[in-house]
Protein backbone atom coordinates (compact mmCIF):
# COMPACT_ATOMS: atom_id res chain seq x y z
CA UNK A 1 0.00 0.00 0.00
CA UNK A 2 1.72 3.32 -0.90
CA UNK A 3 0.67 5.92 1.89
CA UNK A 4 3.01 9.05 2.29
CA UNK A 5 3.70 11.88 4.81
CA UNK A 6 0.32 14.26 4.74
CA UNK A 7 -1.94 11.52 3.73
CA UNK A 8 -5.43 11.46 5.91
CA UNK A 9 -6.42 7.80 6.70
CA UNK A 10 -9.73 7.02 7.52
CA UNK A 11 -9.44 4.20 9.95
CA UNK A 12 -12.31 1.45 11.03
CA UNK A 13 -11.89 1.84 14.23
CA UNK A 14 -11.97 5.01 15.85
CA UNK A 15 -9.55 6.65 18.79
CA UNK A 16 -10.84 6.98 22.19
CA UNK A 17 -11.44 10.75 21.39
CA UNK A 18 -14.21 9.50 19.02
CA UNK A 19 -12.73 10.50 15.85
CA UNK A 20 -11.22 7.81 13.40
CA UNK A 21 -9.23 10.17 10.75
CA UNK A 22 -5.65 10.68 11.24
CA UNK A 23 -3.17 12.37 9.64
CA UNK A 24 0.17 10.35 8.60
CA UNK A 25 4.09 11.97 9.88
CA UNK A 26 5.85 9.51 9.52
CA UNK A 27 5.72 6.24 7.10
CA UNK A 28 8.29 3.61 6.73
CA UNK A 29 8.22 0.31 8.98
CA UNK A 30 5.73 2.01 11.66
CA UNK A 31 3.19 4.65 11.15
CA UNK A 32 3.30 7.84 13.13
CA UNK A 33 0.12 9.23 12.95
CA UNK A 34 -1.69 12.45 14.61
CA UNK A 35 -5.03 12.08 15.52
CA UNK A 36 -7.26 14.92 13.42
CA UNK A 37 -9.26 15.21 16.63
CA UNK A 38 -6.95 15.39 19.72
CA UNK A 39 -3.78 16.28 18.21
CA UNK A 40 -2.48 13.15 20.26
CA UNK A 41 0.24 11.16 18.08
CA UNK A 42 0.33 7.35 18.01
CA UNK A 43 2.75 5.19 16.74
CA UNK A 44 1.44 1.94 14.98
CA UNK A 45 3.18 -0.88 13.00
CA UNK A 46 2.52 -1.08 9.33
CA UNK A 47 0.98 -4.13 9.08
CA UNK A 48 -1.57 -3.06 11.79
CA UNK A 49 -2.16 -0.03 10.92
CA UNK A 50 -2.88 -1.09 7.15
CA UNK A 51 -5.22 -3.64 7.94
CA UNK A 52 -7.11 -0.90 10.11
CA UNK A 53 -7.27 1.30 6.86
CA UNK A 54 -10.61 1.80 5.55
CA UNK A 55 -9.66 4.67 3.11
CA UNK A 56 -6.97 6.97 1.92
CA UNK A 57 -7.41 10.84 0.90
CA UNK A 58 -4.04 12.40 -0.66
CA UNK A 59 -3.99 16.00 -1.35
CA UNK A 60 -7.77 16.23 -2.36
CA UNK A 61 -8.33 13.30 -4.39
CA UNK A 62 -9.77 9.94 -2.40
CA UNK A 63 -8.02 6.72 -3.55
Amino acid sequence: MDIQVKDILIMKKNHPCGCNTFEVIRSGMDFKLRCTKCDRVVMTPRLKAEKNIKKVIREGKEL
